[in-house]
C-alpha cells in the first residue's frame, strides 16, 4: 500500500475549505500556522481573518505597535506567539528588505518558527520536500506503522521526523503535508476514530493489533504548578483604576493586569487586609474592600494552574505614584483572557 498516494487522494476529496488553503502567499501561510499553534481551527479562524484584515501584508504588521498586535491577539493565549510574530515581521522588513524567507533553513531564522512551521511554509509555498511532524502526523504514523516509541522523547522526535521525511511526496510536498495533517485531524482522530471508513486499515498495524487507542505513546508531563493570584481592582470616585504592565519573560509578558498579590495559598479577607497595611498602593490610606468572586477562578495554563480572586478596592482617589487609567478606556488595553473575562463580568 502506498500511504503517500492514498493520503493525497483522500485529501483531494475530503479537505476542509479554509482561507489559507486558497493561497500560497507565505505571509498568509505563516500567519495561519502561528495562530494555529496550540489553537483549534474553529477558534483560530476569526483571529486569522482579523489579522489579514488589519495587517494585509508583512509591512503593515511590522509597522504596528506591539500593544496593538497583542490587543488583537487577546483571547488566544500563549502570547509569546504574537510577540514573536511581530518581531519576525520587523526582521523581514528591516533585514530582508520585505523578502519573505523561501527555504526551510532561512525560515528557521524567524523568531517563533521551528521545524514544523518552517517545513509547512517551505513545502506549501516553495515546494520544498520538508516533512511536517505535528500531533496529527505523530498519530497517523504511529498507528499505521505500529510504533510505540514515545513521541515526546528525543529518540521519538528524531525517528518520526526521519520516517515522515522518508515517505513524503517530493513532487508534491505541500499537498502531502497538508493531507497527512488533515487526515489526522479529521479521520485518524485521537479518540474513537472511525476505522471502518479509513482507507489505510488494510495495512494499519494498530488496527490489525487492536491497539489504535493506545497509540501514539507519550511520556506523561509533570503535574502543573498551583499558584494563587489576588488581583487588586482599584476604583476611585473619579472612575479611574490601576493597570500594570507585566515585565520579564514569564506569562503574559507586556500585557496589562490589575496590581497583583501572589501567594502560596488561598487568602482570606483578613489576610489581605494585613498585607495591604504595608502595601505600597494602600499604605496609610483608606479604602473599602470587597471580594468579587467567592469561589476562586481556576485558569489553566500548560505548566501551571492559577487560582484567582479579584478584590475590589473603592478609594476616594488613587495613589499619586500611579498613572490613573480611566475606566471608560480599560478595554483599550491588551490583557490576558483571565483579566478580560473579569472586566466583562464586572461590567464596571
Amino acid at each position: 500500500m502506498n500511504i503517500t498516494k492514498i493520503l493525497i487522494n483522500w485529501y483531494s476529496i475530503n479537505k476542509r475549505v479554509l482561507p489559507w488553503r486558497k493561497t500560497k502567499n507565505p505571509y498568509h501561510i505563516w500567519l495561519s500556522e502561528i495562530i494555529l499553534q496550540q489553537t483549534q481551527i474553529k477558534q483560530g479562524l476569526p483571529y486569522y481573518e482579523a489579522f489579514i484584515s488589519k495587517y494585509p501584508n508583512v509591512l503593515s504588521l511590522a509597522n504596528a505597535p506591539e500593544s496593538e498586535v497583542l490587543k488583537l491577539w487577546q483571547g488566544l493565549g500563549y502570547y509569546s506567539r504574537a510577540r514573536n510574530l511581530h518581531a519576525s515581521a520587523k526582521y523581514i522588513v528591516n533585514d530582508l528588505n520585505q523578502e519573505f524567507p523561501d527555504t526551510y533553513k532561512t525560515l528557521l531564522k524567524l523568531k517563533g518558527v521551528g521545524d514544523y512551521t518552517a517545513s509547512a511554509i517551505a513545502s506549501i509555498c516553495f515546494n520544498e520536500p520538508a516533512a511536517v511532524v505535528d500531533g496529527n502526523v505523530y498519530r497517523v504514523l504511529s498507528r499505521f506503522y505500529g510504533i510505540d516509541t514515545p513521541i515526546n522523547s528525543s529518540k521519538g522526535i528524531k525517528f518520526f521526523k526521519a520516517l515522515a521525511q522518508d515517505i513524503i511526496d517530493e513532487n508534491n510536498p505541500g499537498d502531502y503535508n497538508q493531507a497527512i495533517m488533515e487526515f489526522g485531524a479529521v479521520q485518524c482522530k485521537p479518540a474513537n476514530p472511525d476505522c471502518n471508513l479509513c482507507p489505510l486499515t488494510q495495512d494499519c498495524v494498530a488496527y490489525r493489533n487492536n491497539n489504535v487507542q493506545e497509540l501514539p505513546v507519550k511520556i506523561k508531563a509533570k503535574k502543573p504548578q498551583k499558584k494563587f493570584f489576588n488581583f487588586l481592582v482599584f476604583i476611585s470616585d473619579s472612575e479611574t483604576t490601576v493597570l500594570e504592565k507585566r515585565k520579564g519573560k514569564g506569562i503574559w509578558e507586556n500585557l496589562y493586569q490589575f496590581p497583583l498579590l501572589e501567594s502560596d495559598k488561598s487568602l482570606t479577607e483578613k489576610s489581605i487586609k494585613e498585607i495591604l497595611k504595608d502595601y505600597k498602593l494602600t499604605k496609610n490610606s483608606s479604602y473599602k474592600l470587597t471580594l468579587f468572586n467567592q469561589d476562586e477562578i481556576i485558569h489553566k495554563l500548560s505548566h501551571q494552574h492559577l487560582y484567582a480572586k479579584f478584590w475590589i478596592l473603592n478609594v476616594s482617589e488613587l495613589p499619586q505614584a500611579v498613572t490613573p487609567v480611566p475606566i471608560s478606556k480599560i478595554n483599550d488595553y491588551a490583557v490576558p483572557v483571565l483579566i478580560g473575562n473579569f472586566i466583562e463580568a464586572f461590567n464596571f
